[in-house]
């Protein structure tokens, strides 16, 4: 079994990594860092492939995509992403633009070369790594953030339904976690207003979900499956409102 992870270099990436090592998976790890990366190969006691490569970059990212179409991939986790926090008006549109390909562009691309293959097998999993903000109506001061989810969430039920429509074997899942302990906040310039879970529970969760119960929507923690449920009886309108006052507590 051949397992490729985008933002592998820390955080869930890397739990994720380790995990499907300790399962013999043979991984190819792709991020930025590339010292981090070599590390990790060191550390590993299964095959790896490390790529350092920026997601936001276009060309670099069509070189992914051609790796997939060639290699045998058997699980898919489109884990890279970042946040940046700020009315709209004030962020800068560079780091939007770099937000939107990294975010979305990469998961829309890496998941449409790799389910292609996975169709024709009729076998592997796709797990794309949304949050709990995909669930929201919109996210005021982290607004490109939570529409970059929204769209992983929206795409992955889509795709999921259609795989199953078909009866296809082919698995594609959602993880929509609350607050996780990564270097998310010191990115995005926030602090977490209630506790994070560990990366190591949300990423051992989400691959057992995902593999032993065939889960389409994952969300590890009691507190957002609560909170999942008790917003569809809210109005958009409250929703944006306690939204924002989440988020303005989050400021530094």
């Amino acid at each position: 079994m051949k397992a490729l992870i985008t933002g592998a270099s820390s955080g869930i990436g890397l739990e994720f990594a380790k995990y499907l090592a300790s399962k013999k998976y043979e991984l190819i790890l792709v991020a930025r860092n590339k010292e981090r990366l070599e590390i990790i190969q060191e550390k590993l006691a299964t095959k790896t492939t490390i790529i350092v490569m920026d997601l936001s970059n276009e060309q670099k990212l069509k070189e992914l995509c051609v790796l997939i179409k060639n290699e045998q991939i058997d699980m898919l986790i489109n884990n890279a992403g970042f946040g940046d926090f700020g009315a709209f008006s004030d962020t800068e549109l560079s780091k939007d633009i770099e937000m939107i390909n990294t975010n979305l562009k990469a998961v829309h691309m890496l998941t449409k070369y790799a389910l292609k293959n996975m169709v024709k097998k009729d076998f592997g999993y796709i797990l794309n790594v949304s949050s709990s903000a995909g669930f929201m109506p919109g996210g005021p001061l982290m607004s490109v953030y939570y529409a970059t989810k929204s769209y992983i969430y929206s795409l992955t039920e889509a795709i999921s339904y259609e795989l199953k429509r078909k009866k296809s074997n082919v698995l594609v899942s959602v993880l929509c976690p609350g607050p996780v302990e990564t270097n998310f906040n010191n990115v995005a310039g926030v602090s977490f207003s209630i506790k994070p879970l560990s990366s190591k529970f949300v990423a051992r969760y989400a691959i057992d979900q995902m593999v032993e119960k065939r889960k389409m929507l994952i969300i590890p923690g009691t507190k957002m499956k609560f909170a999942k449920f008790f917003s569809r009886f809210l109005s958009d309108r409250m929703l944006l409102f306690i939204t924002y006052q989440i988020q303005r507590r989050k400021r530094r």
